[in-house]
């Protein structure tokens, strides 16, 4: 039972928001029918945007296999998933119960502070509970207090994080009616502070200049396309027919599947945009029922992506952005004497799209790009600081990939070697 709920319930994403709208709609005393509709149609949304995003991550694991064939890269490849998976044999329990209460934590802040956010992305809850359990045993912790320890500061970072950012998000969505709960908070933050520094809000992304005979361009996800393409055909070539055909094709000329992995990848993105606008449609009126009851003026904090609908164009600028940024990292590295980290494609095109949009904001065209670098930068010095503090668990391949798992693991070590 508690594997049940732990898992299979507060551990899959749609299950846990289409939750949050079912009890927001029974809350408004809504009919039958509606009730049944609005929680389907969340569940729904969710499962669309996490279709997308499986697409996505597909065509983006070919690319990442063919790239470091073409170019021989070896070092630490950032993937949230796999440490989690690296870590539940030695703090399964923990991270389960860190995860729980951690739930109600935020909850209770949220009903009695002014930070009114229910942080509903429940795989990067589960993700940061994993991390807080790693580094507080290195501590010396263990049993009900660090699990006590882990839940608090786990829930402070749910409605902290979301509280961060939502002056930004409100300039991008036009509404205080949604905010974004995702732990690469840091980085957006950033790229909208780096924005702010460096660009002009009124030259935006999504207002580029194209001329008439390219204004096939004007639609993001053919410009998308067009872009992968040029990027699976360039490292296609560097690679050649024989690994591609024999490994990764099953035959299928190396140039042709390259074409249709882009145009996938650019389907996935479509996918997940279409899962955004059904999953606000729906959570946004659901979640009043929770806010006016449970937690008055409580906002939904939903995974990065619910921003990409209002500026597609800075969704591509901002992946590209992060993605330079991360190979310019792999050079970098070596020097400061740290962990070479191998630029993972999934986590620079969720967390990059996402601080290409931020930037976007605050900066227009020159914030979404080099707001989105600044998040490139952090997202590959991160992972490789963390490392050590992760123990033995950072020595695997892989640690974890977003900004604010860096951040929180790197103060949490400090704080435990001033007192160790």
């Amino acid at each position: 039972m508690f594997d049940l709920i732990m898992k299979d319930i507060l551990g899959t994403p749609a299950i846990l928001v289409g939750l949050f709208a079912l009890v927001g709609l029974l809350l408004q005393k809504k009919g039958i029918a509606d009730v049944i509709s609005g929680t389907l149609k969340t569940i729904m949304g969710f499962i669309i945007l996490g279709a997308g995003a499986t697409v996505l991550q597909g065509s983006l694991n070919i690319f990442s296999q063919m790239f470091e064939e073409g170019f021989h890269i070896e070092g630490v490849i950032p993937n949230n998933e796999a440490i989690v998976a690296l870590a539940q044999d030695a703090f399964g329990a923990e991270t389960a119960m860190i995860m729980l209460f951690g739930m109600l934590v935020n909850i209770l802040l949220a009903r009695f502070t002014k930070f009114k956010y229910i942080f509903l992305t429940g795989h990067h809850t589960m993700f940061m509970a994993c991390l807080l359990a790693a580094v507080l045993s290195t501590s010396g912790l263990s049993g009900a207090l660090l699990v006590l320890v882990g839940s608090v500061i786990l829930g402070l970072l749910m409605v902290l994080m979301p509280a961060l950012l939502q002056p930004t998000v409100k300039e991008i969505t036009g509404s205080d009616d949604i905010a974004v709960g995702h732990f690469g908070s840091i980085g957006y933050f950033v790229a909208a502070k780096v924005g702010k520094l460096t660009g002009n809000k009124l030259k935006t992304t999504e207002e580029v200049k194209v001329p008439k005979s390219l204004g096939f361009l004007r639609d993001s996800s053919v410009a998308l396309a067009l872009t992968m393409t040029l990027m699976f055909f360039v490292v296609a070539l560097v690679v050649g027919p024989n690994f591609i055909e024999k490994e990764l094709s099953a035959g299928t000329n190396f140039l042709v599947f390259s074409l249709t992995q882009a145009i996938t990848f650019a389907g996935g993105v479509f996918i997940i945009l279409a899962g955004v606008r059904m999953l606000i449609a729906e959570i946004v009126p659901a979640f009043k029922g929770v806010a006016d009851k449970v937690v008055p003026n409580a906002k939904p904090a939903l995974d990065c992506p619910i921003v990409f609908p209002f500026a597609p164009n800075a969704v591509i600028i901002g992946f590209l952005s992060s993605f330079v940024a991360g190979l310019i990292s792999m050079l970098i590295l070596p020097i400061f004497g740290l962990s070479v980290i191998v630029p993972g494609l999934v986590p620079h095109f969720f967390t990059g799209a996402a601080a290409g949009v931020f930037g976007n904001a605050t900066g227009g065209r020159r914030g979404a790009i080099l707001g989105a670098f600044a998040n490139g930068l952090l997202i590959s010095f991160l992972p490789a600081l963390l490392l050590p503090v992760l123990g033995s668990l950072g020595f695997e391949g892989t640690t974890f990939g977003d900004a604010d798992f860096g951040v929180v693991g790197l103060i949490i070590g400090y704080i435990i070697s001033l007192f160790s």
